[in-house]
């Protein structure tokens, strides 16, 4: 399976490198492979280190002002023209999408990708991955969006929330939570 991660870039402190670290491990060992945005720096560069050290594949997908930042070695490099191109070749390239810890990008990133499922353009499994509670207050206005109504489709639908890194895999793998 090809999963796409959509992460920070930043240099984060161990809550969240060591459970990214996981998560890679995981990928690479279940011979699957990372769609990532192609960076060798910060947890970016941390997901594609575990994921090549347990023998999984790296398709990156940068973008030309960041170019300098792609990650030398991977097995696929694309350099998309701008962020928009970015994101589409990232979810053509994958069959499914984790949600990692991230700012801005990461949460443009995710809302498109749960718009295109919204609409039915998409049915690839998506999975937030809310690692030291990270997302805890995003996960709460998606709960109040659906009960109030802003959602066509139930959330359960759109996207899974997952607590750990072996449930986020274990999810994409079956299809299921282990709740």
């Amino acid at each position: 399976m090809r999963i796409c991660v959509f992460l920070s870039a930043a240099d984060l402190d161990d809550r969240y490198t060591r459970p990214a670290r996981d998560f890679a491990k995981l990928i690479g060992e279940g011979g699957h492979s990372l769609v990532w945005g192609g960076s060798n720096v910060g947890l970016m560069k941390v997901v594609a280190d575990g994921v090549q050290e347990a023998g999984g594949k790296l398709i990156g997908v940068s973008v030309e002002f960041l170019a300098n930042k792609a990650r030398p070695g991977a097995d696929e490099m694309v350099v998309a023209a701008d962020l928009a191109e970015r994101k589409r070749l990232l979810m053509e390239k994958a069959d499914a999408v984790v949600i990692m810890v991230g700012g801005t990008g990461t949460l443009d990133e995710a809302t498109e990708i749960l718009e295109l499922k919204k609409h039915g353009r998409t049915d690839k499994p998506v999975v937030l991955l809310n690692t030291a509670g990270f997302y805890d207050g995003l996960e709460q206005q998606f709960r109040r969006m659906e009960a109030e109504g802003f959602l066509p489709r139930p959330l359960a639908e759109l996207m899974f929330f997952a607590a750990e890194p072996a449930e986020a895999l274990a999810y994409l793998e079956t299809g299921r939570g282990t709740a």
